[in-house]
């Protein structure tokens, strides 16, 4: 060490004027000491509390409103793209020849999952003394197989019985239930164009055999679908070797488009169309009432930050006196500002993450607590016949959940910066004149 080499001082840690550094334990301790109003202060301490209960509930009701309309998006789009497929391929004549070359040379494009053949058609189904109309599926067996949303819903054996007898078909549970089938039973169906005499068209009536039932959890499909072995389906509908449409399941159901100009080369003189024009209107509105939601229920944090706003102005007011007496023993502007932003803050913190807290333990449980409601009220609070699902999702999203606290956070630290900005401006000699 050089011994003529001058030593700076250390510099010392910044400090305000009044000699305290900014959010010390003093101006802590005073925040903290002005959120635990005393007796003659009960309304602040009410007010206090009420801003909180509102911040908890408008941040708790944004992540659960938000979670159900998350999950109801993914559910009937996993429910629609699993039914339908992500493209659809129909021929411009209404029948598809040499429609089993072209599914395979579309099963091995790149990115395709698989393409399955269908007859498709509309059908009276009478049993029962009940006579819904139906839309009939004729579909291979092992094509059923791969359809997963379906598949997985059939009791072990089902399959077998709908693969051997060409006479047989599987509905939907609703369907099943509503016409008090049951498997085993009978179901007649008629088709509006059938056999070709010389009096003209006639209806085609059939009587077949209920192989099984399926539940798919979304109501359009369970109480309306009806499938049939693909030959059968062909002669029914008078489709001879061909069918209604092939339909392309993919990978990546967002890169549509990508695969769209090497199905259009193997399948030239065709309608083919994706899973976005099968309901856009319907996406559409979901989109923008989630946007909607958003917006209306963001006003309940709107509104607790005013009661923030009203309880710190109260808070002030009531505190005029000791403000004065700090700033006349050296307490600066910005400590008396920082007090009272901290005082605030603490209500907005509190009852975000309250809030958080609740919201998500609600959306894990949330279908729990339909079922209760049910039990108590005796009102099916979510029934599938309108809303399609058979149960109450949620699908909470870290990213959305995150804006929801830090708009939460940023209005009502925000709205404590009035009140504090006017308990730092307090002029002292003016508070302690009447007193």
């Amino acid at each position: 060490m050089n011994p003529f080499e001058v030593q700076r001082p250390a510099r010392p840690a910044r400090r305000g004027s009044d000699g305290s550094r900014p959010f010390s334990w003093f101006e802590l301790l005073l925040a903290s000491r002005y959120l635990r109003a005393r007796r003659q202060e009960g309304w602040i301490s009410v007010v206090t509390g009420f801003s909180v209960l509102g911040i908890t509930l408008g941040v708790a009701t944004l992540i659960i409103v938000m979670s159900v309309m998350n999950g109801f998006r993914a559910e009937i789009m996993s429910k629609i793209l699993g039914f339908r497929g992500h493209y659809m391929i129909q021929p411009i004549g209404g029948t598809l020849n040499g429609w089993e070359q072209t599914a395979t040379r579309l099963s091995k494009i790149r990115g395709v999952a698989r393409a399955t053949p269908f007859v498709e058609g509309q059908a009276l189904a009478t049993a029962q003394s009940q006579s819904p109309g139906v839309v009939v599926r004729g579909i291979r067996p092992k094509d059923l197989a791969n359809l997963s949303l379906v598949a997985k819903s059939l009791t072990p054996g089902t399959l077998q019985r709908f693969a051997a007898d060409g006479n047989s078909v599987l509905i939907g549970a609703i369907l099943a239930r509503n016409m008090g089938l049951e498997q085993g039973m009978s179901l007649t169906l008629v088709a509006p164009r059938g056999n070709v005499t010389p009096f003209g068209v006639t209806p085609r009536v059939k009587q077949y055999r209920v192989a099984g039932t399926f539940k798919v959890g979304m109501s359009i499909y369970d109480e309306s679908m009806v499938f049939m072995p693909l030959a059968e389906a062909q002669a029914y509908f008078n489709k001879g070797d061909g069918v209604s449409l092939i339909e392309v399941m993919v990978d990546d159901p967002d890169k549509v488009d990508a695969l769209r100009p090497v199905i259009e080369r193997i399948v030239p003189g065709t309608s083919i169309y994706d899973w976005r024009s099968t309901a856009p209107d319907f996406f559409s509105a979901l989109e923008v009432e989630r946007v909607v939601m958003f917006l209306i229920l963001t006003l309940i944090v709107i509104v607790a930050g005013f009661n923030i706003i009203s309880g710190m102005i109260m808070l002030v007011k009531d505190k005029t006196r000791d403000i004065a007496i700090l700033r006349t023993m050296g307490a600066s502007r910005g400590t008396i500002l920082r007090v009272f932003l901290m005082s605030g803050s603490v209500i907005g913190i509190a009852g975000t993450f309250v809030g958080w807290i609740l919201g998500v333990v609600f959306c894990w449980n949330i279908e729990n607590i339909r079922q209760f409601l049910i039990w108590i009220t005796g009102v099916n609070l979510f029934p599938e016949t309108l809303y399609f699902l058979s149960r109450l999702p949620a699908k909470m999203d870290v990213g959305e959940i995150t804006v929801v606290v830090m708009i939460s956070l940023t209005l009502t630290i925000l709205a404590t910066v009035y009140p504090a900005w006017r308990a730092a401006r307090l002029d002292p000699v003016e508070a302690l004149r009447y007193e």
